[in-house]
């Protein structure tokens, strides 16, 4: 009996410490609280940060959208700074228009090609079809690229009909160079093309072309009448160019003039021209060629009137092939800088062309300017005319 009591009062003497024991933990400052292992981890599940496997707030669907399109958009930010080059003046832009357009042109494919001309077609009948030639095309074939010659089958089945079964064709007359624009004549047979050849040779066929010039015309209108002739340019790059041969040369005393024999290989030449406006040494020139010689027009405006079209990366120069060198305030209206100029599309567009009807009445359509063009005249603070070229 007294060993029973004995133990109680033991039992209660240890509980009474233990008690006291942690009141004093509590108590004491500085003193960290002892827990026990189930304290503890409930004291880390109830904390914030305290478990890795704690649960995290719910993200809803729109703020997941919303995050996604953050990423991407700060990912295509980061690709575009790292493709392009640091920007100079605040002209990367225009120079990245240049190289993306150029680019296109260059990879468009054939169903594209026959899809455009056909939705921004000028005009047709039952014996011609007249299309807006985008700059970059070209008209016959060559290997590798696509050409409008290319397309013309798929082109004809838009205009008559995918059901229609029909052995029309549309034949170029009346070609355009590669890197020029605007209205190109197409015959539905062939005694349609050699009606219209029959009345180009004839100068019945009234094509004029709007062409910004680097440098103002002196004078102001005229007809240049320099034969032209190709030429081998040598050096590190031996090249062909066109060139002038004149038929005429200064006299020994420098008062007049002397005709010379004219080269056998020299071509007949002719070239109207009319400056429509002009603006910080530059020009908006009408040309109206008289004759077809190949590069005719960019030869005599280069080597005749000293004012090269805009982007003609050619005929800038004789003795090199090199970008074309563009005046300092030319350069900055433009937003460019001298080493970006070698992306400025040529600046030659066939606006206008009239004919006489081949079984009906005469045909004359005008050709709307390409957006590289316009965007060039505002910059360049050129206006041209409503309709000057009808009168």
């Amino acid at each position: 009996m007294n060993c029973g009591k004995a133990v109680a009062v033991l039992g209660d003497q240890m509980f009474f410490l233990l008690v006291k024991s942690r009141t004093i933990c509590r108590r004491l400052p500085g003193t960290a609280p002892v827990l026990s292992r189930s304290q503890h981890t409930a004291a880390e599940r109830d904390s914030p940060g305290g478990s890795d496997t704690a649960e995290k707030p719910r993200l809803r669907a729109i703020d997941l959208a919303r995050k996604i399109r953050q990423e991407k958009a700060k990912t295509q930010s980061e690709t575009r700074t790292q493709d392009r080059d640091p920007p100079v003046s605040g002209s990367q832009q225009r120079v990245t228009e240049l190289k993306r357009f150029t680019a296109q042109l260059q990879n468009v494919h054939p169903n594209v090609l026959a899809k455009h001309l056909h939705r921004t077609l000028l005009y047709r009948d039952k014996d011609v079809v007249i299309l807006n030639k985008p700059y970059g095309v070209p008209v016959r074939e060559e290997s590798g690229v696509t050409t409008v010659t290319s397309v013309l089958p798929v082109l004809c089945k838009m205009l008559d009909g995918l059901k229609t079964k029909t052995d029309t064709e549309l034949l170029p007359c009346l070609g355009l160079e590669k890197d020029s624009s605007g209205a190109l004549l197409l015959a539905r047979s062939e005694a349609v093309l050699e009606h219209i050849l029959s009345l180009s040779r004839s100068n019945q066929v009234e094509r004029k072309y709007w062409v910004i010039t680097v440098g103002v015309p002196v004078p102001s209108e005229g007809l240049i009448d320099i034969p032209v002739i190709e030429r081998e340019v040598t050096g590190p790059k031996p090249h062909f160019k066109m060139t002038l041969s004149p038929l005429f040369r200064m006299n020994e005393a420098g008062d007049g003039m002397t005709k010379v024999r004219s080269h056998r290989q020299a071509h007949a030449a002719a070239t109207k021209y009319r400056v429509l406006d002009s603006s910080y040494g530059c020009s908006l020139v009408e040309l109206q060629p008289l004759t077809g010689v190949k590069h005719q027009m960019r030869v005599h405006m280069a080597y005749a009137l000293a004012c090269p079209i805009l982007g003609d990366h050619k005929y800038s120069h004789w003795s090199k092939l090199a970008p074309q060198k563009l005046p300092d305030r030319v350069l900055k209206k433009l937003g460019l800088e001298q080493s970006k100029s070698r992306y400025l599309p040529l600046h030659l567009h066939a606006h206008r062309l009239a004919l006489p009807g081949h079984s009906q009445s005469d045909i004359a359509v005008s050709c709307p300017m390409p957006k590289y063009f316009i965007k060039t005249l505002n910059r360049l603070q050129l206006t041209f005319p409503e309709d000057k070229n009808d009168e």
